[in-house]
């Protein structure tokens, strides 16, 4: 059965396919347009099937305030090339919208929703299907109520962050929302960290001031026996230096004695109140660089102030009341 352009064209408008796909369903259905788009769907669903162990590391992130109901969501895919496609990043903006129409709260309730002909997520499983690549929905989050403020860091679609404070003070909101954007807060404020947070955080800093002591009295007794501890900070570098005569293998027996013997020594003789303190010094930078609010802001005038002190310095109760990130980056 001759298929017409005219017919390829129709169906192609209707499904997003691509013209040898449309072509091809429309031959094999003989001109039925419900059968062809069933075949275009089903070939989808099969390469979304393939693909399913890819991984999603491009796509487009989108941010969106409507009265007082603001929410972002990520959809991502496999290349830069599809990411940037405008297909895609329309197909983005419309789950976007209709998530906010409907006022979803889970992704859940986003991938349910009528789009088109089918639900949001048959409509990604049909876009996988088009493009040849794994998609999958992630990173939905809403911030609801006045003051809300929203940023598409540079305009590029791959990281988005929402502000909301207690006051209405949108350059305010919309510097907080850079902040958040460039200086990823792990949380509002040290009472917003969980406790499992820190107490790994001081776990760690605990066993890092540990062998930094050690290691410090390692130094100390390689420069009284006259060698430099430069010289031995790997075994690569080990090597590389006896190869250049710059060491000798006696010097070698010397500092694996020294380590051995002085690392022992110092770990059985730690200050465990120094450590403590230490510890607990590392872990307070750990929250102050973190935490929101104590971050130190970075877009004033040049004075060093926190981001609470900016916010004091525009009127003494303005405040943060939420903040959500969301990034396609590996950090």
């Amino acid at each position: 059965m001759a298929i017409s352009i005219e017919d390829i064209k129709k169906l192609r408008a209707m499904t997003g396919a691509g013209l040898a796909d449309v072509k091809k369903a429309l031959t094999e259905a003989e001109g039925d347009f419900d059968k062809a788009k069933e075949l275009l769907r089903e070939r989808g669903l099969a390469i979304a099937a393939k693909r399913s162990d890819r991984e999603t590391s491009n796509g487009c992130v989108l941010v969106k305030n409507v009265d007082g109901f603001a929410a972002m969501i990520a959809l991502k895919c496999e290349t830069d090339f599809v990411a940037n496609g405008a297909d895609f990043v329309k197909l983005t903006s419309d789950i976007l919208d209709a998530a906010i129409a409907a006022k979803c709260h889970t992704l859940d309730e986003v991938k349910a929703l009528k789009l088109g002909e089918g639900d949001v997520q048959a409509a990604v499983t049909q876009r996988s299907g088009i493009t040849g690549e794994k998609m999958e929905l992630d990173g939905y989050e809403v911030l609801e109520g006045e003051n809300i403020q929203v940023y598409d860091h540079m305009g590029k679609h791959t990281l988005c962050t929402m502000v909301q404070l207690n006051q209405n003070n949108e350059d305010a909101g919309h510097k907080v929302a850079m902040q958040v954007a460039a200086m990823k807060p792990i949380a509002l404020d040290e009472a917003s960290v969980p406790q499992a947070v820190k107490d790994e955080e001081y776990k760690v800093a605990v066993q890092k001031t540990k062998e930094e002591q050690v290691e410090k009295a390692v130094e100390v007794a390689l420069k009284k026996a006259g060698l430099n501890p430069n010289h031995f900070d790997s075994e690569d570098h080990i090597e590389s230096n006896q190869g250049k005569g710059w060491i000798t293998a006696e010097d070698v027996a010397k500092f694996r004695e020294i380590k051995e013997t002085v690392s022992a020594e110092k770990a059985a003789n730690l200050n465990e109140n120094m450590i403590q303190n230490i510890a607990k010094g590392r872990v307070g930078k750990f929250l102050k660089e973190n935490c929101l609010v104590c971050q130190e802001f970075q877009f004033g005038d040049g004075d060093k102030q926190s981001v609470a002190d900016y916010l004091k310095k525009q009127d003494k109760e303005l405040k943060i009341v939420a903040y959500k990130r969301f990034t396609l980056a590996a950090e």
